[in-house]
């Protein structure tokens, strides 16, 4: 118990120092929609309040994936805003049950099967440029983590001033299942989580429901789904740039909440006995004594997850969250960048587009992993992940000398 209340004390540094809040959402169909002609093939809708603009993410059916055409509209529509002084605040939403649930990464893995990875590339180029303006933004930014939040649809909102979750939320990187990694800034907030609880949700995919990222620091505000309504009519009727009324608005519908005692931050304690080693291998022989000794479940189950993932892509991501811990979010960003390159050049495995076809596509949950074990998965292997790319300047470049990053 003691351990929990430390985890709690911990958010409140964590959230201070990334400079989080969060808000609730309200239809607002009523208001002007801009760039109407752009938004069908973008599924990225703009709605404008007094001195507000909103970005809503429209792919319902596909659960808010995000498209090429959808990230560089956002990157597009965030740097006007920045730039209007007629704007005080943004927001984002998105629509049906999903926030967003990460990349489209069916429609990925179809280009790099069609021997377009210049395109494949400039997805994850545009995406990581995004994450770093919404993380050196310089305006009070307001994201609805209302529903399903996966992988780099959390990344383009975490990193953000306020980060509103709900009674609907559900958040997971799940990327070890689908032989990829945690990126677009993901390193970055996991490993500054309470203890080694951003290993565990990296190498397990387990997920968190919104009390759970409100008591470890990943969001900022709290409420029931049925009050988001009026909280996006606070929000749009509010005339000003200041953070402190943005926040204020928020916190009048906020809700004071605590995980119950089936919650994962209960087991704080055998997660950082488990997942603080170095090695892959050492986590998964911990959690087998554990198993063994306490006749736990929750490490059964942990051991199943993480057994069913890439073994490269755990040891590649292990590697990356230990490394986010002592950089800033562009040196985080750079990083995943050089990860996901060599990735998607099949250069060294083609993880990535079997994971997705095995649950995704042919939905057999069978993927034929390359290397099929950890110990199979050599220190040259996981090396190459993190080395300059061999190309002239196809190194991520972020526009640090202007935008200053969070370390």
């Amino acid at each position: 118990m003691q351990r929990f209340k430390e985890l709690i004390k911990v958010k409140k540094s964590f959230k201070t120092r990334f400079g989080f809040f969060s808000t609730h959402r309200r239809g607002l169909s009523a208001l002007p929609n801009y760039f109407p002609n752009d938004d069908v093939q973008s599924h990225v809708f703009v709605e404008g309040g007094a001195k507000s603009r909103a970005a809503i993410l429209d792919r319902p059916s596909s659960l808010n994936a995000l498209t090429a055409p959808m990230v560089a509209k956002l990157k597009r529509l965030y740097e006007s805003w920045e730039d209007n002084p007629d704007i005080g605040f943004v927001f984002m939403k998105g629509s049906g049950r999903a926030f967003c649930s990460g990349a489209d990464v069916v429609s990925l893995c179809e280009l790099l099967n069609q021997g377009r990875f210049e395109e494949c590339k400039t997805f994850f180029e545009t995406l990581y440029k995004f994450v770093y303006l919404q993380g050196t933004y310089l305006k009070p930014h307001v994201a609805m983590l209302d529903g399903i939040t996966i992988g780099c649809g959390a990344g383009i909102a975490i990193p953000g001033m306020f980060r509103v979750v709900t009674d609907r939320t559900v958040f997971a990187n799940t990327e070890v299942q689908m032989g990829f990694h945690p990126d677009a800034g993901t390193t970055f907030y996991l490993s500054r989580l309470p203890g080694y609880l951003g290993e565990y949700l990296a190498l397990t995919g387990d997920k968190l429901n919104g009390i759970e990222m409100i008591s470890c620091g990943l969001a900022t505000h709290y409420s029931l789904n049925a009050r988001l309504p009026w909280i996006e009519e606070r929000l749009v009727k509010l005339t000003t740039d200041d953070p402190n009324v943005v926040e204020n608005s928020l916190a009048q519908y906020g809700d004071l909440v605590y995980p119950d005692k089936r919650s994962v931050l209960h087991k704080i304690e055998t997660i950082d006995k488990c997942f603080s080693h170095d090695t892959v291998e050492e986590i998964v022989d911990s959690l087998e004594n554990e198993a063994a000794s306490s006749y736990d479940e929750w490490c059964k189950v942990a051991l199943s997850k993480i057994k069913e993932a890439s073994p490269l892509s755990l040891k590649v991501t292990l590697r990356s969250i230990r490394e986010g811990r002592f950089q800033s979010l562009d040196q985080c960003l750079a990083r995943e960048y050089r990860i996901s390159h060599t990735m998607i050049s099949k250069r060294v495995s083609n993880d990535f587009c079997e994971g997705v076809r095995a649950r995704l596509l042919d939905k057999d949950f069978a993927p034929k992993w390359d290397p099929p074990s950890l110990g199979e998965v050599s220190k040259d292997m996981v090396d190459s992940h993190f080395s300059p790319i061999d190309e002239l300047g196809l190194e991520l470049e972020l526009p640090i000398a202007s935008r200053e990053p969070y370390i």
